[in-house]
């Protein structure tokens, strides 16, 4: 196998083309030194991702990214990562206004956060969330990516 990543968009809109939401993913993936993986990523509507943070999460309302490890975890087998990830366009701007950022680097943000879950990441809920691992890896990953445009297949480290 090798990379795969899919990006659809389940009739919402997006600043940031599927073109570059794949080949964020695709970085993250190189990153953490991922050989074989499959991961979705599904654009979806406020009310969708209300629908399953609600059935999945136990969570009441939208929020603005939800992910799914589907097969195996790195390091837990020689069986290819498999993950879906859903993102909400329309959270991510009220989100981006929230913190004084852009749209599309709040997207971007998105994609990374999802896709280090998929691979196993995680944080705590509140204050701790910004502090943890997890977080700092993200963010060193977002600094890499908004720091030079990265060309599709180009590696962070």
């Amino acid at each position: 196998m090798s990379l795969i990543v899919d990006v659809s968009s389940d009739g919402v809109r997006t600043p940031v083309s599927r073109v570059r939401l794949r080949q964020v993913a695709t970085a993250v993936l190189e990153a953490e030194r991922v050989r074989d993986a499959l991961v979705s990523i599904t654009l979806v509507s406020a009310q969708r991702i209300a629908r399953l943070n609600r059935r999945h999460l136990g969570h009441a309302g939208p929020t603005d990214v939800i992910s799914f490890t589907l097969g195996a975890i790195p390091g837990s087998s020689p069986q290819p990562i498999v993950g879906d990830i859903y993102i909400a366009p329309a959270v991510a701007r009220e989100n981006a206004a929230h913190f004084g950022r852009g749209v599309r680097e709040e997207m971007t943000r998105l994609v990374v956060h999802g896709t280090l879950h998929v691979l196993g990441y995680d944080h705590p809920d509140g204050a701790d969330r910004t502090a943890s691992p997890m977080w700092r890896r993200q963010e060193r990953l977002l600094s890499r990516l908004h720091g030079r445009r990265q060309a599709p297949g180009a590696r962070l480290r």
